[in-house]
């Protein structure tokens, strides 16, 4: 009799015995004993424990088996799956899904102790200095187990600007910056720069980049305009083609606005900077974009409308304003237009600490600056330094309903949504399968194919019946002279390694352009390298030609606005010294167009190569002629800074060089 009791009933299944079912058991017993007792029969006490002993084993079945919780289940409808783990949260479990805190700060237990939702690496935050990526993923995953530690076990997502390969990390690859890409006019190619800098990052354990940035660029005076594709929104719209190659392509039939990524090997995008952060007035870094409706409509906003199309998981806000107003705390175009028209059903974050900048100065009234940002729509709030008091006073606004429980929801929603989306429920850690995928010669290839189809060729001779280049292979002796010929940090730019960039050679692996020439030149020819040459050593040598490299030097953001717009020095006098002797070509290392024109009738040919990255052989290759010149400038270059700004189409417009400007060689054998 004892026997088949000892099977599990429909009663006691592990999601039929609920509340009612506990005390049916309760009652049932109860029932037994006063029968029991009643009859004092041996045999009714026989039963009686027998009974007992099945409704003990039931209990013990409810109370030891893990509750089947819907939002643990894949196989559960994406919203289903929001909802069920939405009702089991408190407020402080929502606010700290709102929350991102630097990796400094991010210890296993602040992550469990306010359930924070996300961390980042600021540019330069790494693990230790030259991190492998077995350091990295220890590093994320000691975090994660800090999240998967809660009662819901939330995973948080980390994120890193990856914006021209996953360029915070050592022996990564390097390529070229968006305003060498543009020039490029080829969606495919920065398609398959999307899907090896996804590999590159899930390599490190991460499954997030602050990328791309679709800004258009109106005035190079700006310190970000190397992050912009072109001035021309046409061509940055057809670069969107790098969220498919991050996240993967969407479905057919995927439903619009609602965020996607294609698995472990692919990343969640973020697009940035919404919006106008291209057009602000001088250029200026975070300053204000005075410009109409259609404006800001048909320049500043198509590549969003692409972007949500495209599936991309995140919007990043911009720091700056729209005709006065902080786009931080713009609520008609974060929630009016991005998620009610463009229906965008991923999450909108925060740009660095940028809520304190809601006010002047920055933190002048720091509670009203998180509920102006809360309110206009911001789901994640980036760079808590102060995470206490940030978590507190959002904390008390909801509370005292200053920032109605429905936003928090609309926040939290959309966040969870792209993690579920991600898969980061079901694969919350990361593991060492695709390290060999960080800086893999496939990769480097496909930077070097990046940096020839970049490179512009703005002059190709004296007289254009006798060019220069093609540049023979085999000569007696050859100069290569500049301050960057033979500095891979040059080359690189910004946001490479460190936020600001590094010069020199030391920071990580690649090829510096002088000994890019090296490698291509005829073993008989002799190769000389002086950083700033005098003219008697120019003239002594009886050089047969000279390769000039000079440019600007690394910079970011606000640190990088300039009104001159001139190359670093020596430039300007190893130009003078090497030109005025021998034939020279001149390749300019710099984010965007800067003075030329005062050296232009001195030099030979004239190369843009913009911050080509750490493939310098790509350089190499078309001074060579072993490819030919095919880029097409994406940007006016400009004659004096006194036109600034100047785009194509303006009523004054008197260039340089014009947009789509390029001239072209055809491969040579040598």
């Amino acid at each position: 009799m004892v026997l088949p009791l000892l099977g599990q009933p429909p009663l006691c299944r592990l999601n039929r015995c609920g509340r009612l079912e506990k005390e049916l058991i309760f009652k049932l017993a109860i029932a037994i004993l006063i029968v029991e007792s009643s009859t004092g029969r041996l045999t009714m006490a026989k039963f009686a424990i027998t009974m007992m002993g099945f409704l003990l084993l039931c209990y013990c079945a409810v109370v030891s088996e893990a509750v089947y919780m819907k939002y643990k289940d894949p196989k559960q409808p994406l919203n289903v799956r929001i909802r069920d783990l939405m009702n089991r949260m408190s407020v402080e479990e929502k606010i700290g899904q709102m929350t991102q805190i630097e990796r400094h700060v991010a210890a296993p237990e602040i992550m469990k102790k306010y359930f924070i939702g996300s961390v980042l690496s600021g540019g330069g935050s790494v693990p230790v200095p030259k991190a492998t990526a077995a350091d990295w993923v220890k590093m994320v995953n000691d975090i994660q187990k800090g999240s998967l530690s809660t009662r819901h076990g939330i995973p948080m997502i980390y994120g890193i600007d990856a914006v021209h390969g996953h360029n915070n990390v050592y022996k990564a690859t390097i390529f070229p910056h968006n305003v060498g890409l543009g020039v490029t006019r080829d969606p495919q190619l920065v398609k398959r720069i999307g899907a090896a800098t996804a590999l590159e990052v899930r390599a490190t354990g991460i499954p997030y980049t602050f990328a791309p940035c679709i800004a258009v660029c109106r005035d190079p005076r700006w310190g970000r305009c190397y992050e912009s594709y072109s001035e021309d929104h046409n061509i940055v719209r057809a670069m969107t083609e790098i969220i498919p190659g991050l996240q993967g392509d969407v479905p057919a039939n995927y439903r619009k606005g609602v965020p996607f990524v294609a698995g472990k090997t692919k990343v969640a995008a973020c697009a940035k900077h919404f919006v106008g952060d291209g057009g602000t007035t001088r250029g200026i870094d975070e300053n204000n974009t005075v410009i109409s409706v259609n404006g800001l409509f048909n320049i500043h906003m198509p590549a969003y409308i692409d972007s949500i199309a495209k599936g991309v998981s995140t919007i990043m806000v911009s720091y700056s304003s729209w005709n006065g107003m902080k786009m931080h705390a713009n609520r008609a175009l974060i929630t009016g237009f991005l998620k009610g028209k463009l229906k965008f059903r991923g999450f909108v974050i925060s740009d660095w600490e940028a809520i304190d900048k809601i006010t002047e100065p920055p933190r002048a009234n720091y509670s009203y600056s998180i509920q102006a940002g809360v309110l206009a729509g911001l789901d994640m709030i980036m760079g808590q330094e102060n995470l206490t008091e940030f978590l507190g006073d959002l904390a008390f606004q909801v509370r005292k309903n200053i920032i109605p429980m429905s936003r928090i929801d609309d926040a939290v929603k959309r966040i969870l949504r792209v993690k579920f989306v991600m898969g980061l429920f079901e694969n919350p850690l990361a593991d060492l399968s695709l390290a060999n995928q960080l800086g893999s010669q496939e990769h480097r290839e496909l930077a070097r194919e990046a940096v020839r189809k970049s490179l512009v060729l703005l002059k190709n001779g004296k007289v254009t019946s006798q060019p220069l280049l093609p540049l023979p292979k085999k000569a007696t002796k050859i100069l290569v002279a500049g301050s960057h010929a033979d500095n891979l940090g040059y080359q690189c730019g910004g946001w490479t390694i460190s936020w600001q960039g590094i010069a020199g050679n030391d920071l990580t692996t690649g090829t510096a352009i002088l000994n890019a020439v090296k490698n291509t030149v005829h073993p008989s020819t002799q190769v000389v390298y002086q950083d700033n040459p005098d003219i008697n050593f120019v003239k002594s040598n009886h050089f047969s030609y000279a390769i000039i490299v000079v440019g600007e030097t690394p910079y970011a953001e606000m640190f990088g606005d300039s009104a001159k717009l001139t190359i670093a020095e020596p430039g300007p006098s190893t130009i003078s010294n090497v030109c005025g002797v021998v034939k020279c070509v001149v390749v300019v290392i710099s984010g965007r167009p800067v003075v030329m024109e005062p050296y232009l009738a001195n030099i030979d040919a004239l190369v843009a190569a913009w911050l080509p990255g750490s493939e310098g052989q790509g350089v190499a290759d078309v001074l060579f002629g072993d490819y030919g010149f095919t880029g097409k400038l994406a940007r006016t270059w400009f004659k004096s800074v006194d036109q600034l700004p100047m785009n194509v189409g303006d009523p004054h417009y008197d260039p340089l060089f014009p947009f789509g400007f390029g001239l072209t060689t055809e491969p040579v054998k040598n």
